[in-house]
Formats: structure tokens, C-alpha cells, sequence
């Protein structure tokens, strides 16, 4: 259906919706007489059209015509015509372009400045002024006074229009001159134009635009099409610029579509946007019991794409630019800068990250939760337990066996048990849980601990290499409970070296389970009754004097252990614990498991056996070189930095030269190692009379693997007790002094320390005088946990 939008004093005539949804403006020669119009919505014209009447005068005539929708549309095209050839000689004259009397078509031609002329020039990157033209500056510049009320010197090339038609033009209306502009701007006119212009395969200035869509070449139409034209980036494009004066041609059909399609998209991005932010402020005003829960950030595609490009900006995380693109446009949009610590404070603000979130488990993918299916299937493992040792189980439920751990242990591995033999000689038995009972070699559950590699152990939480279920109702060992174990038996000369040792499938009852305080407190009452914990002290003690003849060096140091059991608080409680490794409870065990650990090591020689078994080759460290520093800590610590990382041969024992021991098979904690649960694959193979299931070239491939993931643990867990450690100093008075030990000097009167009361190695300036090993006091003036900050400052006595 053809209509016609007149606006101001032009019509353009294009294909539209029906006519009365339409307004008719009508130009000054079409008001020297009255008009008038009808529309009789019931009567139509044979075409399809509704019958319309105009009454009007005819442009430059005093006649008046009465028309039908068809001829009044005619009629307006050719006095249209008429009209648009006296303007062009308008247009010329306005902006002095003269060629024959005619202007050349499609040929922008330039301007030259002069003074009162009112301009727009482009002030910097970002900004476009107008200004009216001074004076000259020089030979090319030119000084003008912009709306801003500003005078200032500008090149001819960055003037990018002169307004036409304008001389000597008012300083004082520059800024009125503006908002008319601004309040004539109606970009839906460019596609109409767009739409003849097309039609025409025709190019246009600013000015002939103006004519079109204003009917008039007047400074504000012209200056308002300029407006359209150089901000529109749907329908026009730039097709020549000379100077000020610029060339627009139309843009295809299919290319104007697709512009369309992609601003409607820009448009709907950014509401969503809008929308999204709006979320945000809401949930961050929101008191921090009142706030969504995280899973409510997740269900909403549109939001979870969102907050996951947050998070992964928050941790140094995102797999694409269009992640990291949209997390800066959030952080913009919010006020923010575009920093990782940005998008953290703001996911903590609305409750999607708890304040003490661990941003080393984010960044390092460290698994939490089992699968499932893996689920699924230690639940299956549970309710039916096939034994496959079960005829061949040695019974020692008579002896008295006790598991020491630490207090919130939720998996027990390990168990002891000693008795005297009639030749004055001490045997011991290192009882340790046999998960083998219910997992085999590349069953799932087996697949996915050797995936996890080790059970993770945080101060706020701990996460099991098995399903929890399966750890701890099926293959931990259990007080007052008959437990499935694999038993390593050892005889000990009265030198403390092994006499003679068995290994064996073994059906045990935990008597007690301790604590090392409450081991320790037992070993210092020196009770009767209690002779067997006497006993398995007793033979700790041999070896380590055992070892110490191989070349073992004590490394045994302080050691900090931090339970958070409220870790999701703005400010949770922090247990923290500080344990001397020299302490007589931990002593027997750590013993008792290396003594463990020889013993296999010795059976696998024996038998064959490809394990993974572990040396330390520098053998022949001076410990008299360190005789002057004080036992213990700092001592310990010394010989510690010097001291090469162990090695893994998975054929043969190697010395470990720093433990004392021919060879040695980490063995004790199969719930809670992957490594130490391949060892009970191929032990138990063994015992059972078969070959073990994996060769020395296929632990080899999985230890690789598995240690990589447990240097990773390793790395996570320090970092985590690092960040408690500093939250636990922060939260202390600042008047607080700390001792303080120091460990040696880094430079000058800068000391590593280690602060004793929390186990803690940082640095701090020391007084003229100290000595390394000296003890020291200090103050904490700063502590910052998130950025893993702690200044000490010594305190002067």
C-alpha cells in the first residue's frame, strides 16, 4: 500500500502499514488556503484502497482541487519535482558550491573556513564540539569558540562540518542553536529516505538529505541531517569525504538486515545486561543471611552464563575472550574496575562466594564431590562384601591394638600392637585397613581415586579419595569393631635393626583410639596396664637411634594443624593447633610407619614385586656442619632447605638416604593414597599366590599421573593453612607479641623467622646483636590473608 509521511515541508512515499496509522503535516504551501480531508473507512476503491478525499490548494497556484488517494499522490510527486529543482539553487547558494549553475552530483566538494562560520570539529577521541570561527592562528589553524564557552586553537583537519548558510553566526546561541537540533532529531526519517534513495541507486550530502526529510536547506535542517547521517550506523555509509564535506550513499537491503538483526541483538544483550545488574545491586544491599543462594544463580541459563564468566574472571579462569568480555562489561556496568579482585569482591557481596572462599580449590579443579555413578557404586560395594582373603585371614583379635591419630580424623588407616617376645626381644605389629576387600585394580571406584590421587585434607574441610560411605563404614579400621587388615609383624634386634618380619591378610579389634595428646599423656603416666604402649615406645625409640647410625637426619620440626568448622561465616572459628614432631606420640607412629614401610619394601625385593619404592639419594649430608645451631626447628629446617626431593623406582628398593633405610614403600595409608593402595594390589596379589596385576611400566604411568595430582594437593593444602594461619593472626590483639625464632638471615638485618606460637615462617628486620637461633619478639603490623600478606615488626625490650 502506498502512504505518505509529510513532515515539516517533504513527503517521502514509500510501501507501509495502512494509512490511517499515519500523520499528515502539511508544508507551508499547502496551508495558503484551507483544506481539508475525508476518509470514509467503509468505501473502497476497486484497487484495495480506502476512498479518500482531499481538498487542497495546488503548490503555487490559487486554485483549489479536490483528489482521490491515487491522484493526490501523483499530483504531490510532480509538484514535488517542481519544488526540489528552485531548492537546489538554494542549496548551492547556502553552501557556495557552483559549477554551471548546477551542483555536482555525487562529488563532495570542500568548504573553505572562514571567520563566523559555525563549525563542528572533533576536540579529541571522544568528543565532537560545535564552535564558531574567530580568527586565524598561524598560517592553517584557526581559533574558535566552542559551546563549552572554551576558545581554543584547531586544525582545519579536525573541523569535520560547516554548518551552511550561516555568516557572522551569535556565540551566544550556540548552545540553543544545539538543543533544536537535538530536539529535531528523529532517526526513524533516515529510513525513508534510505528506502528512495535506494530505490534511485542515488548518493546524498547532509544537505540534499535535509531536503528530502526537512524541505528545507535551511542551517538547523542542514546541521540535523548531518546529525543523522554521521551517527547512523544502519542505513547510510560513508562513500567519499573531501575536507568537512562528506558523500553517504545507502546501504544494501541484505546488509542493512543484518545490521538490524545484530543491533536488535546488541539491544536485547544489553537489557538483559541491565536486568543482571539489577540482581546484583539487589543481592548485594540484601543483609548476608538474606542472600540467594548460590544454587539460585545457576538455574537461569541467561544468569548462569553470567556469574560463571565472573567466577572464571575471578580466578584467572576464562577459557574464551567472549568469558572475559562479558565479566568486564558486568564489572563496568556495575562501577567497577576490570580486576580479578573486582569480580571476587562482588561475588562475595551478593553471597555467591562465602567471604573466605578458597580460590586456590577454583583455580586448581580440585574435585569434591564423587560422581553419582561412583556413588552408586560404593553403596553396591557395601551391601555385598566379597572377601576374597577370607579363609586365609591370620586371626589377632587377642591382641591390644592401638590407632592414634588426631582428633578429628575420620578415616583410620593404621593400628599398633607390641608384645615382648621370652628372649627379652620386642615384636611389633603394624596393622593397616585393607581396602582391597572392596575395590580392584580399573574397577570405577578404583579409577576415580587414582583420579583424585589422595584424599585432600583443608583446614575447613576434608575431602576423601573414596566415596565417604565406602572410607569410613567399610574399609576404616573401627574401635571395639572385628576389621578386615593386611598385618606387617617385625621382630626387632636389640639394636633396633629388623630381625625378622612377616606380612600377612589379618582379621584384628581396635582396643583404643587416640589422640597423640592423649597417647602422650598415657606414655608420661607410664601405667602398667598400658605396657604395650610401652613397649611400641620403646621400640620407636630404637629405631630412630637405628636410623641415625644408617645417616638419617632429624628433620623433625614444628608442625600447625587449623580446624575451621564453620568455614561458609563472614568470621568462622579457627581451632588452631601447633604439634612438635618430636613429641614422644608422634615419634612411635611416625616410626612404627617407617618401620612399615622397610619391611615392605624388604618383601618386595624378595618377591619380585614392582612397587613403587622410594629413596632419597644424597646420603651423605655433614649433620655436624649444623652442630652450632640449636637442636630442633631451626636445626632441622636448615638441613631441610639443602635436601634434594625423593626419587620412585618402581623395580627395586633404592636407599633413602635421609630416612637411613636400605628401601622404603610408603604402605600405611591406603584409604588415603592412591600410591600406597597400588602397594596392597600387588602385596596381596602375592599372598594370594598370583602375579600382581600391574607391571613395573604400568605404575609407572599411573604414578606419574597420580603424583602430578598430589603435587597439586600438596600445593593446595599449603596455601590453604598459609591463609588461616594469617586470618588467625589478623583477628589477634595488635598489642599481641609473638616469639619468634630466627632461622637465618636473607639479607642484612632481615631474618626468616618462624613465629612459634603458630608455626608460621615469615620475615622481619632484626636488631644489631642477634644471632641465627636466637629468639626474638614481634608484633603483627599487617596481616591480609587474600593477599597472603603478614608484616612483622620485632619488639624492642
Amino acid at each position: 500500500m502506498i502512504s505518505v509521511r509529510a513532515v515539516n515541508t517533504c513527503s517521502i512515499f514509500r510501501s507501509s502499514p495502512p494509512v490511517s496509522s499515519f500523520r499528515f503535516r502539511f508544508n507551508k504551501h499547502l496551508r495558503t488556503n484551507t483544506s481539508s480531508f475525508q476518509y470514509d473507512r467503509h468505501s473502497k476503491s476497486g484497487s484495495g484502497f480506502p476512498t479518500f478525499r482531499f481538498d487542497l490548494p495546488i503548490l503555487g497556484h490559487g486554485d483549489v482541487r479536490s483528489y482521490s488517494l491515487q491522484s493526490f499522490v501523483d499530483t504531490v510527486f510532480e509538484e514535488l519535482t517542481s519544488y526540489r529543482k528552485r531548492k537546489r539553487q538554494g542549496i548551492c547558494s547556502a553552501i557556495k558550491l557552483k559549477t554551471g549553475g548546477e551542483v555536482l552530483d555525487d562529488k563532495p566538494v570542500n568548504q573553505a573556513v572562514e571567520k563566523g562560520l559555525l563549525v563542528e570539529f572533533k576536540k579529541d577521541s571522544e568528543r565532537v564540539l560545535l564552535a564558531v570561527v574567530q580568527r586565524r592562528d598561524g598560517k592553517k589553524n584557526w581559533m574558535v569558540y566552542d559551546q563549552n564557552g572554551v576558545t581554543s586553537s584547531i586544525k582545519p583537519q579536525q573541523i569535520t562540518y560547516i554548518v551552511p548558510g550561516v555568516d557572522n553566526f551569535d556565540l551566544t546561541q550556540i548552545s540553543s542553536f544545539i538543543q533544536k537540533a537535538q530536539q529535531n532529531l528523529d532517526t526513524s526519517l533516515l529510513e525513508f529516505a534510505w528506502v528512495e534513495l535506494l530505490e534511485k541507486n542515488k548518493s546524498v550530502t547532509p544537505e540534499e538529505l535535509a531536503e528530502m526529510i526537512f524541505g528545507s536547506v535551511e542551517p538547523l535542517e542542514s546541521y540535523c541531517a548531518h546529525l543523522l547521517l554521521s551517527k547512523d550506523d544502519l542505513y547510510f555509509t560513508v562513500q567519499e569525504t573531501k575536507g568537512s564535506r562528506s558523500l553517504y550513499g545507502p546501504r544494501p537491503t541484505v546488509q542493512v538486515e543484518e545490521l538490524m538483526r545484530r543491533k536488535l541483538a546488541k539491544e536485547a544483550a544489553e537489557k538483559e545486561l541491565q536486568e543482571f545488574v539489577q540482581l546484583l545491586t539487589s543481592a548485594k544491599a540484601m543483609p548476608s543471611n538474606a542472600k540467594p543462594p548460590k544454587t539460585s544463580w545457576v538455574v537461569e541459563e541467561k544468569i548462569r552464563c553470567k556469574i560463571e564468566s565472573l567466577e572464571a574472571y575471578a580466578i584467572d579462569a576464562c577459557k574464551s575472550n567472549d568469558e572475559k568480555r562479558i565479566a568486564g562489561m558486568i564489572l563496568t556496568a556495575m562501577g567497577m574496575g576490570k580486576t580479578a579482585s573486582s569480580a571476587l569482591n562482588l561475588l562475595i557481596d551478593i553471597g555467591y562466594f562465602p567471604v573466605h572462599v578458597n580460590l586456590d580449590m577454583l583455580k586448581l579443579n580440585i574435585h569434591t564431590d564423587h560422581p553419582d555413578e561412583i556413588i552408586s557404586a560404593a553403596e553396591d560395594l557395601l551391601s555385598e562384601p566379597v572377601d576374597p582373603d577370607k579363609i586365609n585371614r591370620k586371626d589377632l583379635t587377642h591382641l591390644k591394638v592401638y590407632a592414634i591419630d588426631v582428633d578429628e580424623a575420620d578415616e583410620l588407616d593404621d593400628a599398633l600392637s607390641a608384645t615382648r617376645l621370652q628372649d627379652g626381644r620386642i615384636k611389633v605389629w603394624i596393622h593397616v585397613a585393607d581396602p582391597t576387600q572392596y575395590v580392584q585394580p580399573g574397577s570405577k571406584v578404583d579409577r576415580e581415586a587414582m583420579r583424585r590421587g589422595t584424599s585432600v585434607f583443608l583446614p575447613t574441610a576434608t575431602y576423601p579419595m573414596f566415596p565417604e560411605k565406602l572410607a569410613m563404614e567399610g574399609m576404616s579400621l573401627k574401635q571395639g569393631e572385628v576389621c578386615n587388615a593386611l598385618t606387617v609383624s617385625v621382630i626387632l634386634h636389640s639394636d633396633g635393626c629388623i630381625a625378622e618380619y612377616s606380612v600377612n591378610n589379618s582379621i584384628i579389634k581396635p582396643t583404643y583410639m587416640l589422640t597423640y595428646e592423649s597417647a602422650s599423656e598415657l606414655l608420661h603416666m607410664n601405667l602398667e596396664e598400658e605396657a604395650e604402649l610401652k613397649l611400641l615406645s620403646e621400640a620407636a625409640s630404637l629405631r630412630l637411634q637405628w636410623r641415625r647410625e644408617q645417616g638419617a637426619v632429624d628433620t623433625a620440626t614444628i608442625e600447625t594443624r587449623i580446624k575451621v568448622p564453620n568455614p561458609e561465616d563472614p568470621e568462622p572459628a579457627i581451632n588452631l593447633y601447633v604439634e612438635n614432631q618430636a613429641d614422644p606420640a608422634m615419634r612411635l607412629v611416625s616410626e612404627m610407619m617407617l618401620l612399615c614401610g622397610e619391611a615392605i619394601a624388604t618383601f618386595g625385593s624378595c618377591n619380585n614385586i614392582p612397587l613403587p619404592y622410594r629413596g632419597q639419594p644424597q646420603s651423605n649430608i655433614d649433620v655436624s656442619a649444623f652442630a652450632h645451631l640449636p637442636e630442633g626447628p631451626v636445626r632441622s629446617l636448615a638441613m631441610v632447605r639443602i635436601m634434594r626431593g625423593a626419587e620412585i623406582d618402581l623395580r627395586k628398593p633404592i636407599r633413602h638416604g635421609i630416612l637411613g633405610l636400605p628401601g622404603y614403600v610408603q604402605f600405611t595409608s591406603p584409604i588415603r593414597r592412591y600410591l600406597d593402595l597400588l602397594a596392597h594390589y600387588q602385596v596381596k596379589a602375592v599372598l594370594r599366590g598370583d602375579s600382581p596385576p600391574l607391571s613395573a611400566g604400568q605404575l609407572e604411568g599411573m604414578a606419574s599421573l597420580v603424583n602430578m595430582q598430589t603435587r597439586v594437593v600438596r600445593r593446595l593444602c599449603s596455601s590453604s593453612l598459609q591463609y588461616w594461619i594469617i586470618e588467625f593472626l589478623r583477628r589477634q590483639p595488635k598489642e599481641k607479641k609473638y616469639r619468634a625464632l630466627i632461622l637465618r638471615f636473607i639479607k642484612d638485618r632481615v631474618a626468616a623467622l618462624l613465629l612459634v606460637e603458630v608455626g608460621l615462617q615469615a620475615s622481619a628486620w632484626v636488631s644489631l646483636g642477634t644471632q641465627i637461633g636466637d629468639e626474638v619478639q614481634v608484633r603483627v603490623e599487617e596481616a591480609h590473608p587474600r593477599d597472603d600478606i603478614i608484616s612483622l615488626k620485632e619488639v624492642v625490650v
